[in-house]
């Protein structure tokens, strides 16, 4: 209705995921890469989970559309199915003939002898299931068995599951830990964060036939309040709201319109919708109040002090002391727990400040003495020039990283809770909570932990968005800089984009450090750069272990 007025070719926000509206966040960009790789491993599973909306279908799409011809696609849409009724529909996408009347052992004949002659001719098989959340134990099962289906040296299929973060908790079952040991690659999709919304609204615009900014930048904090970053809340807000603009005889959206337009969307009575004034501002004030009391309690004190009267400096020597030479923990102590989970932790999950803490105790052990923590971490880390990666990986992995991390640790309830892993010194893991350290043994925390963690490092501030091969700009001259300073790269001054020698040189340091070389300066890159340079800033790992 409104395209022609805002001279758009088609609409930019519809919700159908149209891989040419695909925007490449850091974190779409990391979801790609591990997509990407799980795709070249030799069978087995990976994982992409995300909250619904997130563009975890889009991204799909966007990497079906980039396969090469010699990978034969097969994609589920619909996994509220029975086993008999998952081989029918493999063998349907794959054009395999079977009998209506098939039993599941002839399904599998037929598949097993499709999937050797594919593999014979040079081909690959990948099974993609959307929505996977909602595929039952035995379908689940009947998959694993299938990831079964192999020669001497090449399984012949590779399963992609697409679901919700339902799907990672399905998969912790321990009826189905076979299939969790057999997920090479995965990944959780996060929201967009606040700093990228416009860029995205920008991208869409620009897809859809208009280079003109139809939402001013003043926007920002409101759209991301409204929608918390999912892509398609995004999309549904701005449509309407483009509408309303429309309607109003407006040449571009405002902030009364688009506080309308959230109000259309989500529910009057919900948290996202228009409140009242006055019942918001004396929650804030109660809230405020209580925050305030909170925090001055527990710390003596708001606002910044010197070095040497800062609580991070108390905390820092604490860590220090307790783990640096492999010393243990002195027996009696009052900060110690023993090889298993803190009594006190499982108890106090349920407050509201729990995550805020853990937010609190990262800062710290960086120096930095924050006011109250929201929500919006990444956003309070970026005022103090720290960057944020949150991501699900591998406990090495993270030792590689050598950052201290806020961890998501589930107790026996299966309840998250959160606490800093400030160090890590062989199999000891040490975790600090508030002014107190708490040793526990890598074994324990495996059995609590599922790979979820967020960490922080110091970025260049000219580095502020993904680096793409074949991109320019500021970003390039430092990059330049960096890798000649560490061997990397002979300067010649001629590249002025991430190609050629330049981009040789970039892959050549991630393979030397264990990254996929996909000649991308995302946030993996960026922090084994900032580690590789001796970077200031709290290390996993004291200094000569590895």
């Amino acid at each position: 209705m409104y395209s022609d007025y805002f001279g758009l070719t088609e609409n930019p926000f519809s919700i159908a995921p149209d891989p040419r509206y695909l925007y490449l966040s850091a974190y779409h960009c990391e979801a790609l890469a591990h997509l990407r790789y799980g795709m070249q491993t030799n069978g087995g599973f990976v994982l992409l989970t995300g909250e619904v909306g997130a563009g975890k279908t889009t991204l799909c799409r966007s990497l079906l559309d980039q396969l090469p011809q010699d990978i034969d696609v097969a994609f589920v849409f619909n996994p509220k199915v029975t086993v008999i009724e998952l081989l029918q529909t493999l063998c349907d996408e794959l054009r395999i003939p079977y009998s209506s009347s098939a039993s599941n052992k002839q399904l599998v004949e037929r598949l097993t002898l499709h999937l050797l002659e594919t593999h014979a001719r040079g081909q690959k098989t990948v099974l993609i299931i959307d929505e996977a959340q909602n595929l039952t134990v035995d379908v689940l099962e009947q998959l694993r068995l299938l990831t079964n289906l192999e020669t001497d040296r090449h399984k012949l299929l590779q399963i992609v599951l697409l679901g919700q973060p339902e799907l990672r908790h399905l998969l912790n079952r321990s009826d189905l830990r076979q299939l969790a040991q057999r997920v090479t690659a995965r990944y959780h999709l996060e929201p967009l964060p606040p700093d990228e919304i416009m860029a995205y609204v920008a991208h869409r615009l620009d897809v859809a036939g208009c280079s003109r900014p139809l939402f001013p930048n003043k926007l920002a904090n409101l759209l991301w309040r409204a929608t918390g970053g999912v892509p398609r809340l995004i999309n549904l807000v701005c449509d309407r709201a483009l509408l309303g603009a429309y309607a109003r005889d407006q040449r571009a959206v405002d902030r009364p319109t688009l506080r309308q337009a959230i109000c259309e969307v989500f529910d009057p009575s919900s948290a996202r919708s228009s409140w009242p004034i006055m019942p918001v501002l004396v929650t804030l004030l109660l809230i405020l109040m209580g925050g305030v009391g909170f925090w001055a309690w527990r710390w003596g004190g708001l606002g910044f002090g010197s070095p040497e009267q800062s609580p991070a400096v108390a905390r820092t020597t604490i860590i220090e002391e307790t783990t640096m030479q492999g010393q243990a923990v002195p027996d009696g102590s009052p900060a110690v727990a023993s090889a298993s989970l803190p009594r006190d932790w499982p108890q106090n999950i349920d407050k509201p400040w729990k995550r805020e803490m853990a937010f609190a105790d990262l800062l710290y052990l960086w120096g930095i003495n924050p006011s109250p923590v929201g929500q919006d971490f990444c956003s309070t880390a970026a005022e103090y020039g720290l960057s944020c990666l949150a991501r699900q990986d591998s406990l090495e992995n993270l030792r590689r990283l050598n950052r201290p991390a806020i961890l998501t640790l589930y107790a026996d309830d299966g309840r998250p809770f959160y606490a800093v892993l400030a160090k890590l010194v062989g199999s000891r893991a040490y975790f600090l909570v508030g002014t107190d350290t708490y040793l526990m043994d890598a074994k324990i925390l495996e059995a609590r932990w599922f790979g979820e963690f967020l960490l922080v490092w110091q970025n260049d501030p000219v580095i502020n968005t993904v680096l793409q091969p074949g991109e320019s700009g500021p970003a390039v001259d430092w990059l330049k800089n960096i890798l000649a300073e560490l061997g990397h790269y002979r300067q010649n001054g001629r590249e002025t984009s991430l190609d050629g020698a330049l981009l040789g040189a970039l892959k050549q340091f991630q393979m030397h450090v264990g990254l996929t070389p996909d000649g991308v300066l995302g946030p993996l890159t960026m922090i084994y750069l900032n580690n590789a340079r001796g970077a200031a800033g709290p290390r996993l790992q004291p200094t000569g272990t590895s």
